[in-house]
């Protein structure tokens, strides 16, 4: 059992309880509740301290670990088997002989957050809730402002630490003992990896106690208390986690308000990260009517073209500053409507959206988005702004600004506007599909490589051609619905991705012979942004990749029995790593390939998801 290893519940709301098997916080995002509200998420209960006594002794059913190194308590070892399925689950032995079990569970219909012990014998149990109520990027600090008072009415208890984030509520049949005591310096050691301050003081306002007891139970929320039975909590849980393992996995991402979030536990809603990822978390799954939702929710927010890059926290308005997101956009409504999807009047309010947008991108729009009327292929990028899918910046600094025409930007025009002379009233788009692709043809191949350029124009300078190898190219080569490359090109394209990009869990993001090439994703942010796009792993690449491997190779049924045997198997063992059931945003670019980013990415799971669907591999596993 890997006791780093991360499990995620989340409550559908854009909150989530998350943690470790090995029951040690690891990151200042490891909470109990983590809440989401219109002012941002927010921590409210870090994590318990519970002990379980028999006449024989006391064994510690958590873990908390401080700076120095220490554990205390350490339950780490006490564990006797761990499960993330159906939801996070620890056993451990008594003293003087029996089980415990403890599982936590997140109910999604009420965002509460179920503590249950079972025990096959009576104990005594202990749990002292940690408190903090903060942002959750930041740290808590003992400090005399925290208010300590416990509101208790019947079987629930509230806290409400300060005046500005929601009270917190816990019932249950427990008895509780006042306390107000500060545990100090505790300490993350994957965010010390990740270059992040340490030390944290956490809050505990008294005890929950059960005396005698066999089976306990604590329902934790944000806000006013539940009125759902406790006992009737998890049903609905029950059922929804019967389901295929792909079908719980994907609904971590998916909100009630119609959202994707990018991943867990710090990305919100970004558009290019929705629109890839809904292409397997939902369309390859034939959850047609929640993607048109989605869909039809972005229509609102196109503003000159464009769609946003990013939905922050709280009420800060949406940021535009991607050249590829709405393009994007226009692929999914496309193959949502070719899945069958979308009504009539859906299929227009989509279709007059992604209109709006090829018009805003032909008339030109910010940051220099807009057709070169010389050849048709889209520009874009000015000095400081990272527009591309590549958009690490450390301060002022663009690591890869890719100003002028990017490769996969041109596949995504073309395919936005031979999408768009597919629809009624958008003949006029064809002709512009026709000549972008004849200049992607014409003006990108490379022919010390026998692939693609990566940017032409390159820092707006024309002629001027980025000739690293990087991975966009595969888009041009049969990631998308509409081809853009001969045949010849393609086959060229997948063989220079094998042999300079490939990894079993993805594709680097740089070729390791370029003198820019980051082997590792590690160290401080600044160290982990300048390797982010130069030759990082990341696992999304796959679905394009695999997609245009096939291509290259007719589509057979021998290529795609070929394609399960090669590709599937590395990716499909890393679901039980890292972030358990799901994918990793990232990955370091030399063996052993140690994941790293987000252990929870909205489109590293749907590629996994889009990938097993093109080679006829059932979704449900």
């Amino acid at each position: 059992m890997d006791l780093d290893a991360e499990w995620l519940e989340a409550d559908g709301a854009g909150g989530f309880a998350s943690g470790t098997a090995g029951l040690v916080r690891t990151r200042r995002y490891h909470a109990l509740l983590l809440a989401s509200t219109s002012a941002g998420r927010f921590v409210l209960v870090n994590g318990m301290e519970v002990f379980a006594e028999t006449a024989s002794g006391r064994v510690a059913l958590s873990s908390q670990g401080y700076q120095g190194g220490s554990v205390f308590p350490d339950g780490r070892w006490q564990i006797a088997a761990f499960t993330p399925a159906p939801w996070p689950s620890w056993t451990f032995p008594l003293p003087g002989g029996g089980t415990i079990r403890q599982d936590i569970v997140v109910c999604r219909a009420t965002q509460e957050v179920v503590l249950r012990w079972s025990a096959d014998r009576p104990v005594r149990l202990t749990a002292r809730p940690l408190l903090s109520g903060r942002d959750y990027h930041a740290l808590h600090h003992e400090n005399p402002a925290f208010d300590f008072t416990t509101h208790q009415d019947g079987e629930t208890l509230a806290w409400r630490p300060y005046p500005d984030i929601p009270a917190t509520t816990a019932r249950g049949d427990f008895t509780w003992q006042d306390g107000r005591d500060w545990y100090r310096r505790f300490s993350y050691a994957a965010d010390l990896a990740r270059g992040l301050d340490d030390g944290e003081d956490l809050a505990c306002p008294g005890s929950f106690l059960w005396e005698t007891t066999t089976q306990a139970t604590l329902v934790l929320r944000a806000g006013a208390p539940g009125t759902t039975p406790i006992a009737a909590l998890d049903a609905p849980e029950r059922v929804r986690r019967a389901r295929p393992p792909y079908d719980v996995a994907a609904d971590a991402y998916l909100t009630a308000d119609r959202s994707i979030l990018a991943g867990f536990p710090w990305f919100t809603a970004w558009g290019r990260d929705t629109f890839i990822a809904l292409r397997g978390l939902l369309l390859a799954r034939g959850r047609l009517q929640e993607a048109a939702e989605i869909l039809l929710a972005w229509c609102d927010h196109v503003s000159e073209g464009m769609l946003p890059n990013r939905f922050p926290d709280g009420a800060a308005p949406p940021e535009y500053n991607s050249a590829d997101a709405s393009l994007w956009f226009i692929v999914t409504v496309h193959e949502l409507i070719e899945a069958g999807g979308a009504s009539r009047a859906v299929t227009a309010r989509l279709r007059a959206a992604a209109t709006d947008i090829l018009e805003g991108y032909t008339d030109g729009t910010r940051f220099g988005i807009k057709p070169d009327p010389a050849d048709g292929l889209l520009r874009a990028g000015v000095p400081g702004v990272q527009v591309t899918w590549m958009d690490a910046k450390i301060g002022d600094h663009v690591v890869t600004p890719r100003i002028g025409k990017p490769v996969e930007l041109q596949a995504l025009w073309v395919n936005a506007l031979a999408i768009g002379g597919r629809w009624p009233g958008g003949d006029h788009w064809v002709s512009a599909a026709l000549r972008a692709r004849d200049s992607v043809i014409a003006l990108f191949p490379d022919r010390a490589t026998g692939g693609l350029i990566d940017v032409l124009d390159a820092d707006g300078i024309p002629g001027a051609r980025d000739t690293k190898i990087r991975p966009n190219q595969v888009l041009a080569a049969g990631g998308l619905p509409i081809p853009v490359l001969t045949p010849r090109q393609i086959t060229g394209v997948v063989a220079l991705a094998e042999r300079s990009l490939l990894t079993p869990l993805g594709l680097r993001t740089l070729a390791p012979d370029d003198p820019e090439y980051r082997p590792y994703f590690r160290g401080s942010p600044a160290e982990r942004d300048t390797a982010y796009h130069q030759g990082t792993v990341w696992p999304w690449l796959m679905g394009p990749f695999v997609a245009a491997w096939l291509a290259s190779r007719g589509n057979t049924a021998e290529a795609r029995a070929e394609a399960r045997a090669r590709f599937l198997p590395p990716l499909q063992a890393h679901l039980h790593t890292a972030g358990l059931g799901h994918v990793s945003e990232v990955a370091d670019g030399e063996a052993p390939h140690t994941p790293g980013g987000c252990p929870f990415q909205a489109w590293s799971l749907g590629e996994l998801i889009r990938i097993e669907a093109m080679l006829g591999v059932s979704n449900g596993r």
